[in-house]
């Protein structure tokens, strides 16, 4: 192959290599350029060159041994010390034969020595020549004797440096160096795999062996890795396919994980990755990560089930080597780890899907199961080694995580293994501890898991218990429990589960004895056999027979209930005594049965009463109700108890009632006054009902008292019926009505409390509705009193609530009667202070904001009174003692007013003055007084000083007490000699500012 010059056309625009853009920049100027060559196919092809041995592979790499041409020959022949005599005998021959040819052509001395030296310079060339050819004839014998090798390995760093000895060169002279380098050039490009394949693990130690071997220096062993990623790039821009685009991209992340390995750290600074080809620090690491996990993903695939301390030790050293971190080598190791198990599994949970199972398929599952318990183990025990450090990352136990096995649909394989598990493990005798293990390794969890043992161990305890019955090893035991107590412990099955099944054994003994309806002596004495010999308690047989007999008797029950009143006849009733007694069912049993049977029929006929269209209806629905338990539920509960019964025969009593019915549509107003109810019908309803079965504890309280409350009504007012031409007429109440509502209250479980409440406040509502209208303008008077002793009488109300009643209404009706006064202005403090001496709780009746309002309407008649007096005990302590408002309110309140007060008395005054209203201007003057004393003021200013002196004249001459005199002059702000001037002038005050209003006017 002709060597050719790697070199990257600077105009053009690759694209991306490893998945981004780069532009490849020259390397830096060296001293000199190299040429290098590449084999045709070391990247063309896509199957896997192995790495070279033999001599034709080295031909092929290396190309064929090179032919000496010109004078090269010669200078192969000769020795350094030959070569260097050799040049100089030319020279000095070519000087010699100069000079005679000179001397015999030119005939004197200078035409001789013109000759000497152009034959000299002429041998001087010659010997140049000759030297110069030896740096080409040593890169030449460099270049067979790599060819003519069998092998890389069989190149020797002596005999390289022999062959620059031989010929007096250096490695670093530039023919000798660009063989080195193409020759190392294409050792790498042979080594390394093609985009496609991976990597095969001995690549970096054969290239290292090889630079070694030829002694090339790392930086121009770097060079040419460098040189190659140029090529590969510009392959990629020569090919243009998506797939040669990934190829290529493969085949340059392998360049730079094998040439940072080659390097080791001085790959950093020695491959320039980033400055040539724009690649980023993580780009080249995600390039050395993914092709060391290649790397030992590989090493791993040769790995089974047989690991033995040298293994791991390998494995960790090949991780080491490959550069891989802990973390990714613990994930691989793991993973492949799942894989082996997933092998069994997949082999097992085919033998148990397979419609043709072989015989012992089972077996084979579990053995395949064993394995991978027996993998497990051991790599546990790898994990707690001393040496663990030295062993590869990611030994412990196994798990599906993250596997084929870890999704939902998989998760019933993956039960069906443990439940084949657990099956052979408990049928072989084997220990369950290996259990938890196989759990956890399967992923199940700990009620998936527990939920199988306890359908298998179950299974295989009934099966023992079996075996135990039909063979009488249960029945001579000596202990019945210590028999089961041992049974349960060698299955590690729970007592309390077992319990369970030996209930579950007895009820299904018991519905075969009962299949024909009653329990008979042989059947007692079986269950008696079971029940001894399964330890069962008394208890757990009761509730047995409760649930299963009481079903059937059940069923009897709703039969006679069904049949109704009508229907209800000494059959039914014989029919129900005798499932009673005949399938052995406890009074208790019994009870609850019919219990909640008559339940469920007293709530239809509470339900029917409830949406029935008026009072009336609702009512009868009651009394429907009544009879049913009278007719019917009483019998019943009396049969059961076995208690006799002395009344006389129904079948009057129902043809009556089937007569009354009948004849009810079509009854006229004649008729139905003479209708009267059957004795016998009376005396049969008249007769206490049974209280046993109760609507306490189905229905609340309320409910419970609004239905007695319902037909409390209807026993009061009686029944309103509709005749022709809708005419509507009361019938007569009849005592027999308050029979059945004590009767009610029975099945309702009302106390004699709650129903003596119901009626109470009945006879409340009613009382005080009339008492309204009665004490309508709230005076009570004694005809009045009589009238409410009378109602009172009539309705059954106890005297202390009528009284009550009668002084709420009372009291409200004079609250209302006090506001309207209050707010009319017609009651004062002194009238309030006489209804609270009367007894009136007025603090109730008047709400606080009115009492307020009425303390400051006093107030303010205080101030306005024209007395001049103003008491602070009355106003601060009294008054708002007896309208109970609080006195530091009632003080700011005071105040307020006494400030607004003063200035207007002022401005009063003076107007009075202007009308020569003497007696007003000496009130307004006293009120102004009064306001002081509540709140002492400041001398108050006026525009008119004349006016102010008038003001005090007219009061002076009132006969005012010296205190409220001296006081006014210093409020008027008048000085003594103005005081006692005014006071000289008497009368005259008025007139002369009357003729001074005059002349102005």
């Amino acid at each position: 192959m002709n060597p050719s010059l790697l070199t990257v056309p600077s105009s053009s625009h690759p694209r991306p290599l490893l998945s981004f853009p780069f532009t490849p920049n020259s390397l830096p100027s060296r001293r000199r350029r190299v040429r290098v060559s590449f084999p045709r196919n070391t990247h063309s092809t896509h199957e896997q060159s192995p790495p070279p041995t033999s001599s034709s592979e080295s031909t092929t790499i290396f190309e064929g041994p090179k032919e000496l041409t010109g004078i090269q020959p010669l200078v192969e022949k000769l020795s350094p010390p030959l070569r260097l005599a050799t040049s100089a005998v030319i020279l000095a021959g070519a000087l010699a034969a100069g000079y005679g040819l000179g001397l015999r052509f030119g005939g004197n001395r200078n035409a001789a020595l013109g000759g000497a030296a152009i034959l000299g310079a002429a041998g001087g060339a010659a010997a140049y020549a000759l030297n110069a050819a030896v740096p080409e004839v040593a890169a030449v014998s460099l270049h067979n004797y790599v060819a003519a090798r069998d092998g890389p390995e069989a190149i020797k760093r002596e005999d390289i440096e022999n062959i620059a000895k031989k010929y007096g060169v250096s490695k670093q002279d530039e023919a000798f160096n660009v063989e080195l380098c193409d020759l190392y050039c294409r050792f790498v490009s042979s080594v390394l795999p093609s985009g496609n394949e991976d990597l095969r693990g001995d690549e970096v130690e054969t290239i290292i062996s090889f630079k070694n071997a030829l002694g090339i220096d790392d930086p121009d062993a770097a060079s040419m890795h460098m040189e190659i990623g140029r090529r590969i790039f510009r392959q990629r821009l020569e090919t243009g396919d998506p797939d040669g685009d990934l190829e290529q991209r493969q085949a340059f992340q392998k360049l730079i994980y094998v040439s940072t390995l080659v390097f080791g750290d001085a790959s950093t600074f020695l491959l320039p990755w980033k400055r040539v080809f724009k690649v980023t620090d993580a780009q080249v690491e995600i390039a050395i990560r993914d092709n060391a996990m290649r790397l030992y993903a590989s090493k791993l695939s040769s790995v089974g089930r047989d690991v033995d301390v040298e293994l791991l030790v390998s494995l960790r050293e090949a991780q080491l080597k490959y550069k891989l971190s802990d973390e990714l080598a613990k994930d691989l190791l793991m993973g492949h780890k799942r894989k082996l198990i997933e092998e069994n599994i997949s082999v097992a949970v085919n033998i148990l899907k397979s419609r043709a199972r072989p015989v012992g398929g089972v077996k084979q599952a579990v053995e395949e199961l064993d394995k991978i318990l027996a993998f497990n183990d051991l790599l546990v025990s790898f994990s707690n080694h001393p040496d663990v450090n030295r062993f590869a990352r990611g030994l412990g136990p196994v798990s599906l995580v993250g596997g084929e096995y870890d999704s939902d649909r998989k998760m019933d394989d993956l039960k069906l293994l443990y439940r084949a598990y657990v099956t052979d493990s408990l049928s072989g005798g084997r220990k369950l501890t290996a259990l938890n293990q196989l759990r956890n390794i399967l992923g199940l969890g700990n009620k998936e898991s527990e939920s199988i043992i306890l359908d298998v161990t179950s299974k295989v305890y009934q099966k023992r218990l079996s075996e135990a019955f039909q063979s009488g090893d249960l029945e001579m035991a000596d202990s019945k429990a210590a028999f089961l107590q041992n049974l349960c412990e060698e299955l590690h099955f729970d007592p309390q589960k077992a319990s369970e099944i030996h209930e579950e054994i007895y009820r299904k003994k018991l519905q075969q004895c009962v299949a024909d309806g009653e329990l008979d002596d042989n059947d007692i004495s079986a269950l008696l056999r079971v029940r001894v010999m399964l330890c069962i308690p008394q208890q757990t047989v009761d509730a047995a027979h409760s649930d299963i007999c009481g079903s059937l008797f059940e069923k009897a029950v709703v039969d006679a209930i069904s049949s109704g009143v009508d229907g209800f006849d000494a059959d039914i009733r014989k029919a129900v005594r005798k499932a009673a007694h005949g399938l052995r069912l406890t009074r208790e049993a019994a009870m609850s049965t019919v219990s909640k049977a008559v339940i469920k029929v007293f709530l239809t006929y509470v339900k029917r009463s409830r949406s029935a269209k008026n009072r009336t209806e609702s009512a009868k629905e009651l009394k429907k109700m009544i009879a049913f338990n009278t007719l019917v539920v009483t019998e019943l509960v009396a049969d059961i108890k076995g208690e006799t019964s002395d009344t006389p025969s129904e079948e009057p009593v129902k043809e009556e009632l089937k007569q009354l019915d009948e004849d009810d549509e079509r009854e006229s107003l004649q008729t139905l006054r003479k209708k009267r109810p059957d004795k016998e019908l009376i005396a049969k309803m008249r007769k206490p009902g049974q209280t046993e079965i109760t609507l306490k504890d189905d229905l609340s309280k309320r409910d419970r008292m609004d239905l007695y409350r319902i037909y409390l009504l209807y026993c009061l007012t009686g029944e309103v019926s509709t005749i022709a031409f809708g005419a509507q007429i009361t019938s007569e109440r009849d005592d027999s009505d308050y029979v059945l509502l004590n009767q009610l209250g029975g099945i309702l479980g009302l106390t004699t409390e709650e129903t003596v409440e119901v009626r109470r406040s009945l006879a409340e509502q009613a009382f005080r509705q009339q008492a309204e209208v009665i004490l309508a303008d709230g005076q009570l008077t004694k005809a009045r009193v009589e009238q409410l002793n009378e109602l009172q009488e009539n309705v059954g109300l106890p005297g202390p609530y009528a009284q009550k009643i009668i002084k709420s209404i009372t009291t409200t009706k004079i609250a209302a009667a006090i506001e309207r006064a209050i707010g009319r202005g017609r009651l004062n403090i002194k009238q309030i202070r006489e209804l609270k001496e009367a007894g009136v709780d007025l603090d109730n009746m008047i709400s606080e904001s009115l009492r307020e309002n009425l303390f400051k309407k006093t107030v303010d008649e205080i101030f306005s009174s024209g007395t001049g007096e103003f008491d602070e005990e009355e106003v601060y302590e009294k008054i708002p003692a007896d309208l109970k408002v609080n006195s530091q309110k009632a003080k700011g309140v005071v105040h307020d007013l006494a400030r607004t007060r003063l200035s207007n008395s002022l401005i009063q005054a003076v107007a009075l003055l202007r009308q020569r209203n003497r007696q007003g201007v000496v009130s307004s003057l006293n009120d102004l007084l009064a306001c002081d004393k509540a709140l002492p003021s400041e001398p108050l200013s006026w525009e008119v000083p004349e006016e102010l002196a008038d003001l005090f004249g007219i009061y002076a001459k009132s006969s005012p007490a010296p205190e409220k005199l001296s006081r006014l002059q210093y409020l008027l702000d008048i000085s003594d000699s103005v005081a006692a001037a005014v006071q000289e002038m008497g009368d005259g005050v008025l007139s002369g500012g009357a003729e001074e209003e005059k002349f102005v006017f």
